[in-house]
């Protein structure tokens, strides 16, 4: 019953790591390298991640700088960010990359704030989802006679509320996203 609590509890804050990722994705009001983590680049016929591509430089609160290792690959990188959903249209000077963010609008705040509601509850039906699991998997060793009822309620109990913990880690997470998304 522990090595089932013990794995329930591992997967829902792998739930909780990737909601937060997901969140870091999701533009507030300064422009950071971190938005630029989901985007994979066409690099000589393979997909590659930007990440391991270029290097990052914040030069103000809004402008980005994308230095590429190898200057062959400027083209596929620049291609691949315009495409992205950022919102951007880089600026190619030869050696780098630029990447200027436009202000936020009231629009484009809630358009956000939505989208960030939306992955926390992903993140809460993960956390759900693994729960399910682990109560199925309680019922059975309960089914099979290896443990006593009592023990699966205790057990099914501390399921609940590490449940609650993580669900409401996520809540917390959102809450925090959607001030810094209406800070203007």
């Amino acid at each position: 019953m522990n090595d089932i609590l013990r794995e329930a509890e591992q997967k829902m804050d792998k739930s909780v790591e990737a909601t937060r990722e997901e969140f870091a994705t999701i533009r507030a009001g300064r422009a950071n390298p971190s938005m630029f983590n989901k985007i994979v680049v066409d690099y000589y016929g393979s997909p590659t991640p930007l990440q391991s591509l270029a290097t990052f430089t914040s030069q103000d609160a809004r402008v980005i700088l994308i230095a590429p290792y190898d200057q062959g690959a400027m083209d596929a990188i620049e291609r691949a960010v315009r495409d992205s959903d950022l919102g951007v249209n880089p600026s190619n000077d030869g050696r780098v990359l630029r990447c200027a963010f436009p202000e936020l609008t009231e629009e484009r705040r809630k358009e956000y704030i939505k989208l960030a509601k939306g992955k926390a509850e992903d993140g809460r039906i993960s956390v759900r989802n693994v729960r399910r699991t682990a109560k199925q998997s309680l019922e059975k060793l309960e089914k099979d006679g290896e443990v006593g009822k009592d023990d699966v309620a205790g057990a099914e109990k501390r399921l609940d509320a590490l449940t609650k913990t993580h669900t409401d880690h996520i809540d917390e997470m959102l809450k925090k996203k959607e001030a810094e998304l209406l800070e203007v």
